[in-house]
C-alpha cells in the first residue's frame, strides 16, 4: 500500500487539455513525466526543468508543486534514511518557494503534510510521535483552508489509518475520511489545466484495501 500511495496515476494529468502558451506547454509535457519517470535519474531530470520553469516563471506555483512531489517520489525510490531525508528536506524547501507565490493554499499544505507522513517511513518507532503530530496537522489545516479538496482528505485518511494500525486500534476513522475524499474527488473541477488533480484512484484502493478488511474482521 505505500508504494501504491506513491505510485500516483499521473497519466490522467496527460489527458488533460493544455493551453497552447510555452509555459501551459512545458508543464503539459513535464506534469505526466513527473508521475511516471521510473529511475531516479529520469525523475531528477523532470524535476530540474520543472525548478527552471518556476524561476523564470517568478509567479507561478504549480511548478515547484509538482517538483515538490518529485522529490517525494525521489526519497521513495532510495532505501536509505539519509537519502530518504535529503530529498524530503529539497520537497519542504521546494514547497516553501511556491509558498511565498501562494501562501496559505490547501494544496501546498496537504504536500507539506505527506513530506511529514513520509518521515515516518524512515523509522516508526522513533520517528512516529513528531512526524504523526506534524502531518496531522498539515492534513487539518489543509482541510480547513480549503474543505473540498479532496487529497487533503485522502491523505489525512491515510495517515488516520496508519496511525491506527501502530497503536492497534481499528481505521482510526480512516474510512469516513476517505469516504469523504470520494465524493470530492466525483465532483472535483480543477479550476485550471496544469491544477493538482491526482488522488482519485488511490483513494479508490485506500477503500477496498481498508475498509472492506474493516467490513471483514
Amino acid at each position: 500500500m505505500r508504494k501504491n500511495l506513491l505510485i500516483i496515476i499521473g497519466v490522467l494529468c496527460a489527458s488533460a487539455v493544455f493551453a497552447n502558451g510555452p509555459f501551459e506547454k512545458a508543464m503539459g509535457k513535464n506534469i505526466p513525466a513527473m508521475f511516471t519517470a521510473e529511475t531516479s535519474e529520469a525523475l531528477q531530470n523532470v524535476i530540474n526543468q520543472l525548478n527552471r520553469i518556476g524561476e523564470a516563471e517568478g509567479d507561478r506555483w504549480e511548478p515547484y508543486y509538482y517538483a515538490a512531489f518529485g522529490y517525494i517520489r525521489l526519497s521513495d525510490m532510495h532505501e536509505g534514511g539519509e537519502d530518504k531525508d535529503k530529498y524530503m528536506d529539497l520537497a519542504l524547501e521546494t514547497i516553501a518557494k511556491a509558498d511565498l507565490i501562494k501562501p496559505e493554499d490547501s494544496e501546498l499544505e496537504a504536500l507539506r503534510g505527506y513530506v511529514h507522513m513520509m518521515r515516518i517511513v524512515v523509522d516508526p518507532a522513533t520517528r512516529g510521535m513528531k512526524y504523526s503530530g506534524m502531518a496531522f496537522a498539515s492534513f487539518q489545516k489543509a482541510v480547513a483552508l480549503d474543505p473540498e479538496n479532496p487529497r487533503a482528505h485522502y491523505l489525512l485518511g491515510r495517515m488516520q489509518f496508519g496511525t491506527a494500525q501502530f497503536m492497534g486500534n481499528g481505521d482510526g476513522g480512516a474510512c469516513e475520511t476517505l469516504a469523504r475524499a470520494k465524493e470530492l474527488f466525483a465532483s472535483e473541477k480543477p479550476e485550471s489545466p496544469i491544477a493538482p488533480s491526482w488522488g482519485n484512484k488511490t483513494n479508490e484502493e485506500a477503500i477496498a484495501y481498508i475498509c472492506k478488511k474493516e467490513e471483514s474482521e
